[in-house]
């Protein structure tokens, strides 16, 4: 159907340009007065005059008012459009991050009903009403099949329907007060997923301007749909990445840990034995954490059961101390984060033949948990350092430095990669940055300062 044009504001414009020109009657009386003067009118002339100069002030005001709003409104009226659907998109991002269901719909129609001029919003997917707010909800209940035909046909022939009467929306409900409507598919991938309708009490309301709108907020929330989609595929692939990391062992940490265990037999059975029931808890603790995120507590105890291993391997050549403040201890962070990097310490940072001192440093600054590994070792020259976190180039238990990388930026974005500093000789240092949770946990942890 064709659409009225926003007449409201033609109308309000005019009235302006009619009441100015009855306050300046005084002025056209006195024009009425010169010009019967000029022409020599009797009194009889003077009211016939004043009157026809009135109907021409008043009809000079329309058409101003007209020129005014041609000119004027439309940009005016696309300003506030583009106002309220960006509003509206704040404010429904982060529900719709979650993709659609009837949590999401609900506060999503909720939002978009209180700042429309509409009686009612619905969302829908392609069956079943997600949510519904205003005039009509005794009937049109979320979590019910769809009632309206022109819903289904918006659906499936995935086009806008601009609805001007209560028969062509369809709904089979005697006293339904929604007499007209606005129905936009929702599109993901290209075809309809869903509607947001819009429903007025008259035909009338029916403007260009609330089509622009809903047509502008029914993309918006599209595009959010996809994006909540890619987000969640990227999470899939988070945690599949971490399954896959581990399930890894590295065979040389294997190696190394069952050679240093098969010594102990003859020389230490005792101490064997004891590191035999600790690997076997090592690997039981790599296959059950089941959690992506963990607090720093755990992750340190994890790096404490690795570390047993390889103190029992080198001995006295290896120390690890722990500065670690204690807020930050209940603080969460990814699982498997920090080991790599105290494993990539031990297994390149130790001279031949020389000690190695490595520090796992924690703390919060600002907004973010700050972590640190530090070693006095052999360090990086910087050629290697520049190829030290490209893609599959580390080789510590888990890809090293490189997974680790990957992961913070793939969870955090490009300014949470590990910045690394090496001087040959000297010494490494590699540091990164975990945005604080919501809602973040308070108590305090134990202190590991030792």
């Amino acid at each position: 159907m064709a659409l009225p044009p926003d007449k409201e504001n033609f109308f309000s414009t005019g009235k302006i340009f009619i009441v100015l020109g009855l306050v300046l009657c005084p002025l056209w009386a006195f024009l009425v007065w010169a010009l019967g003067h000029l022409f020599g009118l009797t009194m009889r002339g003077y009211p016939a005059l004043f009157f026809l100069c009135l109907l021409a002030f008043a009809g000079v005001g329309l058409v101003l008012a007209a020129l005014y709003t041609l000119r004027g409104e439309p940009e005016h009226a696309k300003a506030l459009q583009s106002h309220l659907i960006l509003e509206i998109a704040n404010e429904t991002l982060p529900y719709l991050r979650k993709g659609l269901s009837f949590d999401s719909a609900s506060k999503v129609a909720r939002i978009i009903w209180e700042r429309a001029d509409a009686m009612a919003v619905a969302i829908t997917d392609v069956s079943t009403v997600l949510a519904f707010e205003g005039a009509g909800e005794d009937h049109h209940k979320a979590g019910k099949p769809i009632l309206t035909k022109a819903t289904k046909e918006a659906l499936e022939q995935n086009e806008l329907r601009v609805l001007g009467s209560k028969e062509e929306i369809g709904c089979p409900v005697v006293g339904c007060p929604l007499q007209a409507a606005i129905v936009v598919p929702l599109e993901f991938k290209g075809e309809a997923a869903g509607a947001l309708k819009f429903y007025y009490k008259d035909k009338h309301k029916l403007t260009e301007s609330r089509l622009a709108t809903a047509e502008g907020l029914a993309k918006l929330l599209s595009t959010q749909l996809e994006l909540s989609e890619v987000e969640r595929l990227e999470t899939l692939a988070c945690q599949a990445e971490l399954k896959a990391l581990q399930a890894q062992t590295n065979p040389h940490f294997l190696f190394n840990t069952l050679n240093t265990i098969a010594m102990l037999c003859r020389s230490d059975p005792k101490k064997a034995r004891g590191l035999l029931i600790q690997f076997a808890d090592f690997f039981r603790k790599s296959l059950e954490r089941g959690g992506e995120m963990v607090t720093l507590e755990e992750e340190l105890d994890y790096v404490d059961s690795y570390l047993v291993f390889e103190k029992a391997r080198f001995g006295g050549k290896l120390q690890v101390i722990e500065e670690i403040e204690p807020s930050a201890a209940k603080e969460r962070l990814p699982a498997l984060i920090l080991q790599p990097l105290v494993e990539n310490a031990v297994k390149h940072g130790l001279f031949e033949g020389g000690r190695l001192k490595i520090k796992i440093l924690a703390r919060i600054v600002d907004s973010e948990m700050v972590l640190a590994v530090e070693d006095d070792g052999v360090g990086f020259s910087s050629e290697d350092l520049s190829k030290a976190t490209e893609s599959r180039c580390g080789k510590g238990m888990g890809l090293g430095l490189s997974n680790v990388n990957e992961r913070l930026i793939g969870l955090y974005g490009e300014s949470h990669r590990l910045a690394i500093t090496s001087v040959p000789g000297k010494g490494t240092k590699v540091t990164m940055q975990i945005p604080l949770s919501e809602g973040r946990n308070e108590v305090k942890g134990t202190d590991r300062r030792r």
